[in-house]
């Protein structure tokens, strides 16, 4: 009797293996998202004193599809608070950045600049343009800073423009979960003009995201993984 040649790609055969433990409504709105989904932009939060805070924000970034957040951490460590972020942070990628030299802005922003984002810093000092003439004309990353004093000083030197939300009222600041809310909506309905042929996910990242997100909803997801690499050891060792 022959025997079935192992896969030549493992990865598919662990997505299609896990797949039939997730209901067929389950994948069909992870399909949806997953279609919607950016890295064109993203944001990145500085230090944020209030843990809940920047709870919201990730929670606002998947509402809008956003995939990625990245967390400047100096004095302040970020813990996700599972209460504000409704299950958001399971959908979402965050990366933090903490240097003991006090390098952890530069290490960000370089980080960044490597994938091509242009840095925009948001805050209401003299100088930053209104959200009007901010253009996603090309890969961005916003930063917002803490709720106390906002972005730093080194923000504002490193950063490649800054930006603001023009106020009529006596207050000169939204909270942050808010600030970031209308930015989102405003550059995502802005860069429906411009037809980005790379603003939703590649294929490659679609896969790798579906995989984490597989391993997220399915129950004892290790378990079930074991003896899928179990098998397919147990093939090859056949073939």
């Amino acid at each position: 009797m022959s025997q079935s040649n192992p896969s030549e790609n493992p990865e598919a055969d662990l997505l299609n293996y896990l797949s039939q433990f997730i209901t067929a409504h389950k994948k069909e709105v992870m399909e949806k998202v997953l279609r919607q989904r950016t890295r064109f932009i993203t944001v990145v939060l500085e230090d944020i004193f209030k843990p809940h805070n920047a709870s919201a924000v990730l929670r606002t970034c998947d509402c809008f599809g956003i995939q990625d957040i990245h967390v400047i951490e100096k004095t302040n460590q970020y813990k996700i608070n599972p209460y504000v972020t409704r299950g958001a942070s399971q959908w979402v990628d965050l990366y933090k950045y903490f240097e003991k030299d006090g390098s952890s802005v530069k290490s960000c922003f370089q980080h960044l600049r490597k994938q091509g984002y242009r840095i925009a810093a948001t805050t209401p000092a003299e100088g930053a343009i209104p959200i009007h003439d901010l253009n996603p004309d090309q890969k961005l990353a916003l930063v917002f800073g803490n709720e106390h004093e906002g972005i730093s000083s080194e923000v504002k030197e490193e950063a490649d423009l800054l930006v603001h939300i023009p106020m009529l009222g006596f207050t000169d600041s939204f909270n942050i979960s808010v600030t970031a809310s209308i930015f989102l909506f405003d550059l995502i309905k802005k860069a429906e003009k411009y037809n980005h042929p790379d603003f939703f996910l590649s294929d490659k990242e679609k896969d790798d995201i579906r995989i984490k997100w597989y391993r997220t909803v399915v129950k004892h997801a290790e378990v079930h993984e074991k003896v899928f690499w179990e098998k397919n050891k147990s093939k090859k060792t056949r073939g």
